[in-house]
């Protein structure tokens, strides 16, 4: 939801949704700051412009989910299920967009289709029409394939970071619930 949900929260959502996209949008924010991220970005021909960060995003999807198992014990199918079916279960919180696709997602297993070079030309391509304006988004898999090991490299070199970086949000999380002084989210 973190991608669909723009402006403040304000109460909008449950709780643990809301903590949720703050969490999501904290992770971009960071994500955009890194050193290392910026330097996939300017990989990318600058034709692409602001479409460089959707791309670099994707393509760092692509990797988490071809090295999958040196990540987690549970096997990327099993965990794509678990977001399908929590999708599924909070759909009812949906904005418009993410309504219509989710079922999509879940009918055609997006999630695990990360882990080829084709399903990341497909999800460009979907991307792409998403989009309102004519864009080159779909293209984007030359750039994928022109610059593959710097990107997986770039991958490898930023990932720690952000775990490091998410574990201490969810530690500032976990301070504020032992204190029973959760602040609300007005992000």
């Amino acid at each position: 939801m973190g991608d669909f949900v723009k402006g403040r929260l304000d109460q909008r959502y449950p709780p643990d949704i809301e903590r949720a996209i703050f969490v999501h949008r904290r992770i971009d924010s960071f994500t955009d700051r890194d050193v290392t991220v910026r330097e996939s970005r300017r990989r990318i021909d600058p034709a692409f412009r602001l479409l460089r960060g959707i791309l670099i995003d994707v393509f760092y999807d692509h990797y988490l989910a071809r090295h999958w198992t040196r990540f987690s014990n549970e096997p990327l199918e099993m965990f794509t299920a678990r977001v399908y079916a929590a999708l599924a279960e909070h759909s009812d919180h949906f904005p418009a967009p993410l309504d219509w696709m989710a079922p999509r997602m879940a009918a055609e297993d997006w999630l695990s289709s990360y882990q080829d070079v084709e399903g990341i030309a497909d999800v460009l391509a979907r991307m792409s029409r998403r989009l309102s304006r004519r864009n080159p988004l779909g293209r984007g898999i030359d750039e994928l394939k022109r610059h593959y090991v710097a990107f997986e490299s770039d991958f490898f070199d930023f990932l720690p970071r952000l775990e490091s970086y998410v574990s201490r949000l969810e530690g500032e999380r976990r301070s504020h619930s032992v204190e029973g002084s959760e602040r609300p989210i007005r992000q």
